[in-house]
């Protein structure tokens, strides 16, 4: 879908730049080859991107306007609605925001761009901190010893799932199996949201009422991300 908008706007001046935070280009390579993306598309081995922007989960996206300034804080953007039903989120607002102000009709966001961005906490640095040194083991090949380092990353920012999902295929677990979905079984049951999206494009039920979806399941995603 990224592609489609990088077709739709990119006469308008839109660079689209996506970023795949990965453990390897082998991994990310067959998502961006079944995209035909033609847009700059990167890979981060590195979590460099989540660290430079505060990123804790995906997709995160960031609005930057020709003068290298960020006219829009974090903010959790689905362009598809192919998993709406599963996720939760409506593409109709964000895409239509976006447009909106590509195209001088709308600000990039209603609010204060400065007080509304997210910064990381001292915990939250440690936390990255510790999974930089995680990842560093793991590549040296103590396993082990890194292991209680991604623990312990977690531990200090159990927010931040660009960590502990983050952390899962170095340590050999299936980032979308069933240790993924008890982790934030869990981290829901304690109140806590997986995503948190900014108001003024947060999906309602208008949203599907406009444009219906398909419903799948968590079954259905699997078997469409396998063929």
């Amino acid at each position: 879908m990224w592609q489609a908008i990088h077709e739709e706007l990119g006469p308008d001046g839109v660079v689209v730049l996506t970023i795949a935070i990965d453990r390897s280009t082998d991994d990310a390579r067959p998502f961006i080859e079944r995209a035909g993306a033609t847009h700059p598309s990167l890979i981060d081995t590195e979590h460099r991107v989540a660290d430079l922007y505060n990123m804790v989960n995906v997709p995160t996206v960031v609005w930057i306007d020709e003068d290298g300034r960020i006219v829009r804080p974090q903010d959790v953007h689905y362009v598809s609605n192919e998993i709406a039903s599963i996720t939760k989120f409506h593409n109709r607002k964000p895409l239509a925001a976006l447009r909106a102000w590509v195209r001088g009709e709308a600000p990039a966001y209603p609010g204060d761009v400065r007080a509304d961005t997210k910064v990381p906490t001292e915990a939250d640095q440690e936390a990255r901190a510790a999974f930089a040194l995680g990842w560093w083991l793991s590549q040296q090949g103590r396993d082990e010893a890194a292991e209680q380092w991604f623990v312990r990353a977690g531990e200090l920012a159990p927010h931040d799932f660009m960590i502990r999902r983050g952390s899962m295929p170095i340590r050999g677990i299936d980032p979308a199996g069933p240790a993924f979905f008890q982790m934030v079984g869990d981290w829901a049951a304690q109140g806590n949201a997986y995503y948190l999206p900014l108001s003024d494009t947060a999906t309602s039920a208008d949203d599907y009422e406009a444009e219906p979806i398909e419903e799948i399941d968590f079954a259905e995603l699997r078997r469409r991300l396998e063929t």
